[in-house]
């Protein structure tokens, strides 16, 4: 079922670039489809204690409430932001829904199995997507790849007319830097749970699996958080690539700001 959600609103996304009457339509139903299949990844993530997503989870509803609001005005600026996450489903559906996407995991799998071995750690392949050391196996999936990042940034580069010297520089930022910082991730992950280096705070990190501490800690604290500063660092090089690209963003926040603070103040 969730995979049908992110189909669903790959398809609606895809059909808000193309021209029509019922675009802004076509644009809120793919952003609720996206808040659905967040709320249906709730019990996953709480099964291996990760409380971004869901936290993301919640931040969606009101995301959802102000932006179809702007949509059905067709104001400008959210008709802008949901060009970039259609243009982000062009980029990231070829490898979610066909073969691109097994390929993509398979290359990863090679090259952190090959980073590993550089680096010293032995490990052997426990399926064509599944590493094991130590007793410790990790699974490599679509999400590990980095294409979901890079599709976003892409996206969010694509918000505002750019220049072919800006579109070459943006993807030159975004595809390489995020692909080479994931294999790192990927591998530093692997490393620090086969090798038990954060068994600490069973109660917190702990979901009953024996050593699942160390992930808890490696992937979903400690890599998530740089994660999401190297991101704001990849958005920072967009915004000096793509001067346009920074007073969109500024401007999109007003917007969001002064909705949230009207709705906050209706319910005093």
């Amino acid at each position: 079922m969730k995979e049908y959600l992110v189909l669903i609103s790959c398809i609606f996304f895809i059909a808000f670039l193309l021209p029509g009457r019922y675009k802004k339509y076509f644009a809120v139903l793919g952003w609720t489809g996206m808040v659905l299949f967040l709320f249906s990844e709730l019990p996953y993530y709480l099964s291996i204690n990760n409380f971004l997503y869901p936290l993301m989870a919640v931040i969606s509803i009101p995301f959802l409430v102000i932006t179809a609001k702007n949509l059905l005005k067709e104001n400008r600026l959210v008709m802008q932001l949901t060009n970039a996450a259609a243009i982000a489903f062009l980029i990231y559906a070829p490898f979610a829904f066909t073969p691109l996407g097994d390929w993509l995991i398979s290359v990863t799998v090679g090259q952190v199995f090959w980073l590993l071995t550089a680096l010293g750690y032995t490990t052997d392949l426990y399926a064509w997507n599944m590493v094991i050391r130590n007793g410790f196996r990790v699974e490599i999936i679509l999400a590990c790849t980095g294409i979901q990042a890079i599709a976003i940034m892409l996206g969010v580069a694509a918000a505002v007319k750019t220049t072919l010297k800006q579109k070459t520089l943006a993807f030159l930022l975004v595809v390489p830097t995020i692909y080479l910082l994931n294999l790192i991730r990927n591998t530093a992950v692997i490393i620090a749970y086969t090798d038990q280096w954060f068994p600490y705070l069973p109660e917190i990190a702990g979901n009953g699996e024996y050593g699942y501490e160390s992930f808890f800690w490696v992937h979903n604290v400690f890599a998530e958080l740089l994660a999401l500063v190297l991101l704001i660092a990849i958005a920072y090089g967009l915004f000096r690539i793509i001067p346009d690209l920074a007073e969109f963003a500024i401007s999109l926040f007003d917007l969001y700001r002064d909705e949230i603070r009207r709705i906050a103040g209706r319910g005093r």
